[in-house]
């Protein structure tokens, strides 16, 4: 073990406090305005062009405001980005507002991401060589930047989107299907703005940090093709409109490739991974005197499954020393999901996300194991469609939870995480964190 910090809140006696402050530095590392001015362009000649700036996420936001306080004051800056309701930062003082920012609804689209989304298109037609467009790009700008292909309704585009979420396909594979029934994912909105030269800023929110799955890379090539939309479609079940799917057999709704010249010049910058995040939260638990180990920032799957795999490792630290040596904390990202299961009629459904459903599963195979905790929380503040980012285990949860008569087998069965812990006092609560690299789990093993 390493001298430990005095600062920070120490293990063994706040373990639910020190592992919010890991969170808490996995977060921090994403914050937009710590990594954008290395990625920066210099301005277009104001004689000759225009800076345009577009953009969709939950970032986007915070993006905007990072993009005004770090471009000269001099050059002309214009635009529009649209982020999730609730998902504006606070506007520091004194600094000039010159992008718009919207918002909008995630994970289902509504009304305003589809005006929005139109009104983005627009901003970007009659554009020249001499023009720059920066493009700011964050996890949800999926579901937040929605304009159907033809001959697909807006409200069957929300029922598609609503049928992909409660699935269990992964973002790979949703992003995918959203790319070809849009006219502005896949590469399409860098179609739009030609001949300007483009740079995508973003923020990575799936595994691999793959720019053309982040919010369904609207200004970066697209190699999946029609035929791979419609065999997840079929994999899942997810009905569409037969005129659709003729579309997609005929691959009349292809989008852009690789190798495509109208992305010649553009370029792509990454400004913050999910990587970069837990090697943040890991050189924290190091100052605090432990181990630190990250196991993946790419982990997929069901999430209480992988909370079990958590878990099984975990309970072979505490118990045998094995694969790593107690004290320590492990780390991992990724993005997991749920697939929901059928409600018997009359019954509420479950609430809760990924994260707290991946808690469930490691509450029940832990098996109340003494000193072991853990948080698992996505990194946007937002788990699913509460108010929580996500939730902590303890060594007693199990117990505290069969003291109020509540047995998690039946929420793992109603995907109620949310229903779980909010009585036992054990939801993460943080309101929005203007950024998003995805999930983040920390189990601490004393």
């Amino acid at each position: 073990m390493t001298e430990p910090v005095s600062h920070l809140p120490d293990p063994a006696a706040q373990p639910r406090a020190f592992l919010s402050a890991l969170f808490d530095a996995a977060v921090a590392r994403a914050q937009p305005l710590l990594s954008m001015a290395a990625h920066l362009p210099a301005p277009p000649d104001p004689a000759k062009g225009r800076t345009v700036v577009i953009g969709a996420g939950k970032a986007a936001g915070a993006m905007a405001q990072a993009l005004e306080a770090l471009w000269p004051a001099d050059a002309p800056l214009q635009g529009m980005v649209v982020t999730r309701y609730g998902h504006t930062p606070p506007r520091p003082a004194g600094l000039a507002q010159r992008i718009e920012v919207v918002e909008a609804s995630h994970p289902v689209p509504d009304a305003a991401g589809l005006a929005a989304a139109q009104r983005i298109l627009q901003s970007v037609q009659g554009l020249g060589p001499d023009d720059l467009v920066l493009c700011l790009i964050s996890g949800g700008g999926s579901s937040l930047l929605t304009l159907p292909a033809e001959g697909l309704s807006f409200a069957q585009k929300q029922a598609i989107n609503q049928a992909l979420l409660e699935s269990g396909a992964n973002i790979g594979e949703m992003n995918c299907v959203r790319k070809h029934l849009s006219r502005i994912k896949g590469g399409r909105l860098a179609a739009a703005c030609a001949p300007a030269r483009v740079v995508t800023l973003s923020i990575s929110d799936v595994p691999g940090d793959d720019p053309s799955v982040i919010a369904s890379g609207p200004t970066v090539p697209d190699a999946t093709t029609c035929a791979d939309a419609l065999s997840i479609l079929e994999r899942y079940r997810i009905a569409v409109p037969d005129s659709v799917r003729d579309l997609l057999l005929k691959s009349a709704l292809e989008t852009p490739k690789p190798g495509n010249p109208l992305f010649d010049g553009h370029r792509v910058h990454m400004m913050a991974t999910p990587q970069e995040s837990l090697e943040a939260a890991a050189a924290l638990a190091r100052q605090a005197g432990l181990q630190a180990y990250i196991l993946s920032d790419e982990m997929e799957g069901e999430s209480r499954e992988v909370g079990k795999v958590h878990a099984a490792l975990a309970r072979a630290v505490a118990l045998r020393g094995q694969p790593f040596d107690r004290p320590c904390v492990i780390l991992s990202g990724g993005e997991t999901t749920v697939t929901v299961r059928p409600v018997p009629a009359g019954q509420p459904r479950g609430k809760g996300g990924r994260a707290g459903e991946f808690c469930l599963g490691l509450a029940q195979a832990l098996q109340g194991q003494p000193g072991v905790w853990a948080l698992a929380a996505d990194t946007d503040g937002i788990d699913g469609m509460e108010d929580n980012a996500g939730a902590f285990v303890a060594p007693d949860t199990l117990s505290r939870a069969q003291a109020q008569g509540m047995k998690v087998a039946k929420y793992l069965d109603s995907n109620d995480a949310y229903g779980f812990f909010k009585p036992l006092d054990d939801l993460v609560i943080t309101g929005p964190t203007h950024t998003n690299v995805n999930d983040f789990r920390a189990v601490l093993i004393l």
